[in-house]
C-alpha cells in the first residue's frame, strides 16, 4: 500500500507541480437550497476521489472505487435522493481509480480498466443493481487508465486511448458487447492520447478531442469514430492544445470544451459544430479549472463545478449559456474540491460527491446538491 500512496498522493502533487504545476452516513439532508444554490446532503460511507458515478434507472447514484488518501478503494456506494443517504453496496473484485463507469442499456453498470494496487488494470466488472453484486466480464486487450468509455447507439461500449505506460499514449480502441460479455479490438486512433474527452454525437459518431500524447506533449487534434466502419478520421483541430478539460453535448448538437491545461491554465471554451466539422471559440470561464466537472442542466445551460483552480476558484461554480455564449458565476459550493463526480438527478438537482481537498490534502466524504430550478 505504501507504493500506491506514493503514486497516488505524492504523484498527484507532482502532477500539479508539472502543470505550473467524515466518513459516515447522514440520514437526512441538512438544509434546503433555493434555485441556483447548494445544499449539504448525506456523506459518502467512504471518502474518495478519482472515483466514478452513474445514475441508475431507479434514480439512485452508484459511486465506485477511487483513491482514499491512504490507498485505493474497492467499495461502492448508493445515494438515495429520497432520503439524502448513502449506503454501501457490493465491493469490486479489484480496487481501482481513474477507471471508467458506463450505464448499459440493460441497466447494468460496466467498470473498465484504471489503476490498481499493483499497477495498470485490464480487468472489467459488471454491477447488477438488482443483486448489488459485481461479476467479472472479460479483460481489455490492453491495460489502461485515463481513457474514455462511450455508450454507442447500438448498445456497445467504445473504450479509446488512455495511458498504458511510457513512452507514449495509447492509440488502441476496444468494443464491449453486453450481449456476449466480450471485448474486441476496433480501429486505432490516428493519434494516441490520454486525459482526453469523448462525446457521442447525434449522428452516432464519437468525437475525441485533445489530450496528452506523451508526458511532454499536449495535442490540439480531434478525431471522429464511425461505428459502422470501425475507423477513425481526423476532423478540424481545436484552437489550441488542451487536456484535463471537459466536453458536453449541448441541446443544439454542438460540443462544448471547457477549461483544461496546456502550457498555461485555460479559461477559453471551444465549440464544435458536427455539421461543419469545425471549432470556434466561445466565452471564457471566470476561473481556470482542471479536475472539475460539467453537467448539462434541464434548461440547456451547463454547470461547471469546483476543480483545482490556481486563481482561487476551488469551490466556485459557473454557468455557461449556449444562447449568449457567456459564463457567469453562480453560488459557490460549501467545500472546495477536485476529482469529484457530478450527476444530474431525475429531480433536476445536481449531486456533487467526494473529491480531493488540496488545501488540507485529504479525500472528501462530503456531498452537495445544486438546485437548477428545474425540479419535477
Amino acid at each position: 500500500m505504501q507504493q500506491y500512496q506514493f503514486s497516488s498522493i505524492l504523484g498527484r502533487k507532482l502532477i500539479l507541480s508539472l502543470l505550473s504545476f467524515t466518513a459516515g452516513v447522514s440520514l437526512a439532508q441538512l438544509c434546503v437550497a433555493a434555485p441556483g444554490e447548494w445544499e449539504v446532503t448525506g456523506n459518502l460511507v467512504t471518502a474518495r476521489y478519482d472515483h466514478t458515478a452513474a445514475l441508475l434507472p431507479n434514480g439512485k447514484v452508484l459511486v465506485v472505487g477511487g483513491g482514499t488518501g491512504s490507498g485505493l478503494s474497492a467499495s461502492a456506494g448508493l445515494y438515495d435522493p429520497a432520503s439524502g443517504a448513502w449506503t454501501a453496496t457490493g465491493n469490486l473484485a479489484t480496487a481501482r481509480y481513474q477507471h471508467t463507469e458506463t450505464l448499459l442499456s440493460n441497466g447494468q453498470v460496466l467498470v473498465a480498466g484504471g489503476y490498481g494496487v499493483s499497477g495498470l488494470l485490464a480487468s472489467t466488472e459488471l454491477y447488477d443493481p438488482v443483486s448489488g453484486a459485481w461479476t467479472a466480464t472479460g479483460n481489455l486487450a490492453t491495460a489502461r487508465y485515463q481513457h474514455t468509455a462511450t455508450l454507442l447507439s447500438n448498445g456497445q461500449v467504445l473504450v479509446a486511448g488512455g495511458f498504458g505506460g511510457e513512452p507514449a499514449a495509447l492509440a488502441s480502441a476496444e468494443l464491449y458487447d453486453p450481449a456476449t460479455g466480450t471485448w474486441t479490438s476496433t480501429g486505432s486512433l490516428v493519434k494516441g492520447r490520454f486525459a482526453h474527452t469523448a462525446t457521442l454525437l447525434p449522428d452516432g459518431k464519437v468525437l475525441v478531442a485533445g489530450g496528452r500524447r506523451k508526458l511532454a506533449g499536449v495535442t490540439k487534434s480531434a478525431e471522429l469514430y464511425d461505428p459502422v466502419t470501425g475507423a477513425w478520421t481526423l476532423t478540424h483541430n481545436l484552437d489550441g492544445p488542451r487536456y484535463l478539460h471537459t466536453a458536453t453535448l449541448l441541446g443544439n448538437g454542438r460540443v462544448l470544451l471547457a477549461c483544461g491545461f496546456a502550457d498555461l491554465y485555460i479559461t477559453k471554451a471551444d465549440l464544435y459544430d458536427p455539421r461543419k466539422g469545425n471549432w470556434r471559440t466561445t466565452g471564457s470561464s471566470v476561473y481556470a479549472h482542471i479536475y472539475h466537472t460539467v453537467t448539462l442542466l434541464p434548461n440547456g445551460k451547463v454547470l461547471l463545478a469546483a476543480g483545482f483552480s490556481p486563481d482561487g476558484g476551488a469551490n466556485s461554480a459557473e454557468l455557461y449559456d449556449p444562447v449568449s455564449g457567456t459564463w457567469t458565476t453562480t453560488a459557490s459550493l460549501g467545500t472546495g474540491r477536485e476529482s469529484h463526480t457530478a450527476t444530474l438527478l431525475f429531480n433536476g438537482k445536481v449531486l456533487v460527491a467526494g473529491g480531493f481537498d488540496s488545501s488540507n490534502y485529504t479525500a472528501l466524504a462530503s456531498a452537495e446538491l445544486y438546485d437548477s430550478g428545474d425540479g419535477h
